[in-house]
C-alpha cells in the first residue's frame, strides 16, 4: 500500500471513530421542521449572531405565507459543540405577529443534526381585555435539509399568486 493510500485509510478510520457526541452541530444551512416549514440560516457571525429567512407552512390567517426575516444568537461554542440559541421571526406581509424561538442543536446517534426548539408567538390584539389570548406556545423539531447545489429558501418557496389564484 502506497503512502497516499495509507493516509487516506487512516483519515477514513479516524473520521468514523468520532462518535455523534463528539461531532459539532452547526446552525448555518437549510432546516425543515415537523410542520414542513423551512428555515435558512445564512449568516453566522464570529460573535454568535446570525440571520436568515423563515418560510412557515402554518399561518394564523390561513393566507399565503411569505418568506420572513429571522435574527438570533447562539452561545459561543465551547468543548461540547452543541450550542443553545434563540431567534425571532417577524412575520412579514401576511400576519401581525412575532415569534421567539429558543433551543439547542444536537447530533443524534445516527449523526443527524437536530434543532430542538420551543416557541412563543405573540399576535397583536385590539385591546388589553383580549391580551389573554395573544400569546401561544409550542414546540418544533428541525432537521437539516440537504439540497442540490444552488437551492436556497427563495428557490424552494411557492409563489403566493400561484397558490391563491383559482385554477382555470
Amino acid at each position: 500500500m502506497g503512502g497516499g493510500a495509507f493516509i487516506l485509510v487512516l483519515a477514513v478510520a479516524l473520521a468514523e471513530s468520532v462518535g455523534p457526541a463528539e461531532r459539532k452541530c452547526q446552525l448555518n444551512g437549510l432546516w425543515r421542521n415537523d410542520q414542513d416549514s423551512l428555515m435558512e440560516i445564512s449568516v453566522l457571525g464570529d460573535n454568535g449572531d446570525f440571520q436568515g429567512q423563515y418560510l412557515t407552512r402554518v399561518t394564523l390567517s390561513g393566507g399565503c405565507a411569505q418568506i420572513s426575516p429571522l435574527r438570533g444568537a447562539q452561545q459561543q461554542l465551547g468543548e461540547e459543540g452543541w450550542p443553545t440559541f434563540a431567534f425571532t421571526v417577524r412575520w412579514e406581509k401576511f400576519s401581525n405577529a412575532t415569534t421567539a424561538f429558543v433551543g439547542q442543536c444536537f447530533v443524534d446517534a445516527g449523526g443527524k443534526e437536530i434543532l430542538s426548539t420551543m416557541w412563543l408567538l405573540r399576535e397583536a390584539v385590539g385591546s388589553l381585555e383580549e391580551d389573554w389570548k395573544a400569546t401561544r406556545v409550542g414546540r418544533n423539531v428541525f432537521t437539516r435539509k440537504r439540497t442540490t447545489k444552488g437551492k436556497t429558501l427563495p428557490n424552494l418557496s411557492p409563489l403566493c399568486e400561484a397558490v391563491s389564484s383559482p385554477a382555470p
